[in-house]
């Protein structure tokens, strides 16, 4: 018996940021690794969201596999994660992966971290115009 759960459904990644990490994994030669989505304490609105590329599922990560791609997730993040979407958008200031997240009630101005109701609220008292989350 796997360590891993199998799960479906839980976060969804758009068929664009599919391609982009499809992309990664060809560019860094890492054909077979998964993309890692994760939260983690911090930023000016409590929590920040993180993506990694890893070689595979740590024990009692949910593994969502979407045409080939795996992603990973941990339990404690799929907490704040479930129901969100990673997409992955282009600009003229340069393209990056975007998560919209339904369990977010704030977030700082530039998107890479939130606070949800149950969160204790913004970390050691940073501010998107303070550069607390690298705005």
């Amino acid at each position: 018996m796997s360590d891993v759960l199998e799960q479906t459904q839980t976060i969804l990644v758009t068929e664009k940021a599919l391609a982009v990490v499809r992309n990664l994994l060809v560019e860094k030669n890492v054909p077979n690794y998964g993309l890692r989505v994760f939260v983690a304490g911090g930023g000016c609105s409590g929590l920040q969201y993180g993506m990694a590329l890893e070689e595979e599922a740590r024990p009692y990560d949910h593994v969502i596999e979407y045409d080939g791609v795996q992603v990973f997730v941990d339990p404690t993040s799929m907490m704040y994660l479930t129901g969100a979407t990673v997409d992955y958008e282009d600009s003229l200031m340069g393209g990056g992966f975007k998560i919209d997240n339904p369990n977010a009630v704030s977030s700082c101005g530039c998107g890479s971290s939130f606070k949800t109701a149950d969160s204790a609220g913004a970390a050691s008292g940073a501010s998107c115009g303070s550069g607390g989350c690298g705005c």
